[in-house]
């Protein structure tokens, strides 16, 4: 199936899309209509609340920005819909003030005087990008096993979203993919897939004052997604933990909460 049937059309949002249709290592496809990713929310027009919860069921709002994201650019209309449940569980993980565009940079261990082009840096970065998205998992282990639970709740579709739907969102839907047992190559597919909205993304964010200058602190294709930076997160818990199911075992996740999720997103 192709990338275009996965996206969501929205009025106030541009990173929207289903985690269906995505190929299992046992030759399955995940099912359309369960579980939803995206980018920031809170610009939804009375349309795209229309179809989110009336056509497209959706019951569960998994948000992973911070504290002062949501104070500072508000929780959004859904959170005016009584059918709608909303799940606010930061990671504490923004690399710039306060947005995960900008997570592959770190202030603290940016080495001041090695100052290089940033081609040169690439590889840094990405492993810079690999601890942060592991610094997910370390600092806030209740909050990922909390969130993938609410993505797996059964009575309505469930969407999970940050600022611009790359980073914390692109962590929280590989992990869920791979419980589901999605093919490695297509759980970086998806994270890639972003890379196509964003400029879109980029220029939605940048109107805010909230996302402005850590955006433009870099060049546009610095925020591009890399391969290598979701293909190293999970062979840190590979290595480290025997995959994601083992990391989860060890923070509180059931052989339950793997039948639920799979039962969510399997054909």
């Amino acid at each position: 199936m192709s990338e275009m049937t996965r996206w969501i059309d929205l009025e106030g949002a541009v990173n929207a899309r289903d985690l269906g249709g995505l190929p299992t290592r046992d030759g399955g496809r995940t099912r359309h209509g369960r579980i939803f990713r995206s980018d920031n929310l809170q610009g939804l027009t009375p349309a795209d609340v229309s179809l989110l919860v009336g056509e497209l069921n959706l019951r569960h709002v998994v948000d992973l920005r911070s504290t002062p994201e949501v104070r500072l650019e508000g929780p959004g209309p859904l959170t005016r819909v009584p059918e709608v449940s909303h799940h606010h569980l930061t990671l504490f993980a923004e690399g710039g003030r306060h947005t995960d565009v900008d997570a592959d940079v770190d202030a603290d261990v940016i080495d001041a005087d090695r100052v290089l082009p940033w081609a040169e840096r690439v590889l840094d970065e990405e492993l810079r990008v690999t601890g942060f998205y592991y610094g997910y998992l370390r600092d806030r282990p209740d909050a990922v096993v909390a969130a993938l639970r609410a993505m797996a709740l059964n009575d309505g579709a469930s969407v999970v979203h940050c600022a611009a739907g790359k980073d914390r969102t692109g962590v929280l839907s590989a992990m869920a993919l791979e419980i589901a047992g999605v093919t490695r190559a297509a759980i970086v597919e998806d994270y890639l897939v972003t890379g196509e909205r964003l400029e879109r993304v980029l220029k939605r964010l940048r109107a805010s004052a909230t996302y402005r200058d850590d955006l433009d602190a870099r060049p546009a294709d610095y925020h591009l997604p890399r391969a290598g930076n979701i293909e190293q997160f999970l062979g840190v818990l590979d290595d480290r933990f025997g995959g994601v199911l083992g990391w989860l075992g060890g923070n509180g996740w059931t052989d339950s909460d793997t039948e639920t999720m799979r039962a969510r997103l399997r054909d």
